[in-house]
């Protein structure tokens, strides 16, 4: 992968600090990755992450916080 071509986009509940998820897209997939540990990426399909989206909306992920 070539990550130079990836343009990263975090939550604007982030603010300005370096501790958050970014997610961008490369060849077709979704890339994502930790701000404060950037060389650690993670890539799924669209429609994957759709489903994670989804779940994380619905609250399914709620009592990981």
């Amino acid at each position: 992968m070539e990550m130079s071509e990836v343009t990263w986009k975090k939550s604007s509940f982030s603010g300005d600090r370096d501790e958050c998820v970014e997610a961008g897209e490369l060849n077709g997939k979704v890339v994502i990755r930790e701000s404060d540990d950037p060389e650690v990426i993670v890539s799924t399909t669209p429609a994957k992450w759709r489903a994670f989206i989804l779940g994380v909306k619905a609250g399914e992920f709620d009592h990981l916080i």
